[in-house]
């Protein structure tokens, strides 16, 4: 996954399959690392496409969208944010099995057997249901994964809504198929699994049969997003729901699902978005007396406190009543269309460095993802309309002048170079006023 000359294309056919984990094994065995496509990468117009083909169900069942655009921003913010450090080096999930594989496997089976392909289709998804079961029951771990969780819509958007730390911890549910699994076929098998779980985010599709019996589907996964009590800690599979019936997490949905949080956090910043549990982790870290309670804050659920069991009290969780009303931005309509367009531009540039990673310097690539970071900031502010969103969007219009002038970004079209500085020229002019407005009229107090 390392050298994009040396993959192979994926074609529409396999590219749709992919994404429902239909893939047979001849097309997908390869010899190295270097070999397996990056189809978490391919996948994006498949996630657009099945996006647009929900948009479209959803209003023709419904006569509405699926889920309200400013979640739907921030869901896809935190997957573009997620993916940023796989710009500067090999994930550690890649890396740490590599090292396990070279270092300590007991023996090498065959990279082109199917069974070895079926049978790391097993490890794969059964270590996803260990990592996803303690990314919910130890604190520390879910400070990652409930980035993910934090959407109050359940639609495809919310399947992108990933977390930044949260493979740093991940890699370790994995590494025991590295004594004999080779690092070419679990690549294979981790992308896949995530891709699977890309569909299952959504209210369109109800109930799949006899499918509801092994494989993980919309309809047990909504109660997974759940935050009714019945809904908790329920429902950690992957690609098979059997883990969750072999160990006991299984639930079936009934009652209407309500999702989120269950204390939601009411904010589209993305980083209060991926950090805002390891806040309250400190806090509560300090406040918490003993060294056995204050391990105990880090290393047990989410819900511990002293004197109570490791996973918590389930009447501690808020009841849900069916008539909460999930957190909008205040931003007018044309403040909404704004942000839209300076977040398509956002992606454009996002794509345009993934594509471009191999020609483009070490600096270049660094100030883009400086970049695009401070671009999903100043989003998050105007739709939190947050007293400093003026300012934080003057500077960040300036800095894309700034790139532009030096060499580092450049117009999707070079043709209209010209017009594109105009247009930000007046940007930074309107959010100028803005800021100035704001600060002599003592907003930022």
């Amino acid at each position: 996954m390392k050298n994009p000359e040396g993959q192979q294309d994926v074609s529409i056919s396999q590219g749709f399959r992919m994404m429902f984990y239909v893939m047979k094994p001849k097309e997908t065995l390869f010899q190295t690392l270097e070999e397996v496509p990056d189809y978490v990468k391919k996948a994006t117009p498949f996630f657009i496409s099945l996006m647009l083909l929900e948009l479209v169900v959803s209003w023709i069942h419904k006569g509405k969208p699926p889920g309200r655009l400013d979640d739907a921003l921030t869901s896809i913010s935190a997957g573009v944010l997620s993916r940023l450090p796989s710009l500067f080096s090999r994930s550690i999930e890649l890396t740490s099995y590599i090292y396990v594989w070279e270092n300590y496997r007991c023996l090498s089976l065959p990279w082109d057997s199917p069974w070895t392909w079926y049978l790391t289709f097993l490890g794969v998804d059964f270590g996803y249901y260990w990592f996803h079961r303690m990314a919910h029951e130890v604190n520390i771990m879910w400070a990652g994964h409930q980035t993910h969780h934090s959407s109050e819509d359940y639609n495809l958007s919310t399947a992108l809504r990933q977390s930044v730390l949260q493979i740093y911890t991940s890699w370790i549910f994995y590494t025991p198929l590295a004594l004999f699994i080779p690092p070419s076929v679990y690549a294979v098998h981790l992308q896949f699994n995530l891709l699977y779980q890309f569909w299952i985010h959504t209210e369109v599709i109800d109930n799949l049969g006899p499918l509801e019996l092994i494989l993980n589907t919309p309809s047990h996964h909504r109660v997974h997003h759940g935050r009714n009590r019945y809904c908790i800690d329920k429902n950690y599979g992957g690609t098979l729901i059997i883990w969750d019936r072999i160990f006991g997490t299984f639930e079936a949905e009934n009652e209407k699902v309500v999702y989120g949080l269950t204390h939601p956090i009411n904010t589209f910043d993305p980083f209060k978005v991926q950090f805002h549990h390891l806040v309250c982790i400190w806090t509560t870290f300090w406040a918490t007396p003993g060294f056995f309670n204050k391990f105990s804050v880090i290393c047990k659920g989410p819900g511990w406190g002293p004197g109570k069991p490791r996973l918590g009290l389930s009447e501690d969780i808020p009841e849900v009543k069916g008539k909460e009303v999930p957190f909008s931005s205040p931003a007018s309509q044309l403040l909404r269309i704004y942000t839209v367009a300076q977040f398509a531009l956002m992606l454009a540039f996002y794509e345009d460095t993934f594509a471009d990673k191999a020609a483009l310097s070490q600096v270049t690539v660094f100030l883009r993802v400086c970049f695009i970071i401070l671009t999903l900031t100043s989003i998050g502010f105007l739709l939190d309309q947050r007293p400093k969103a003026a300012v934080l969007e003057t500077c960040r219009c300036c800095v894309l002048l700034m790139l532009c002038r030096f060499g580092h970004l450049k117009p999707l079209v070079p043709s209209l170079s010209f017009a594109f500085e105009i247009c930000f020229s007046i940007c930074v002019a309107f959010w100028g006023v803005r800021s100035m407005k704001a600060l002599a009229s003592g907003l930022w107090k």
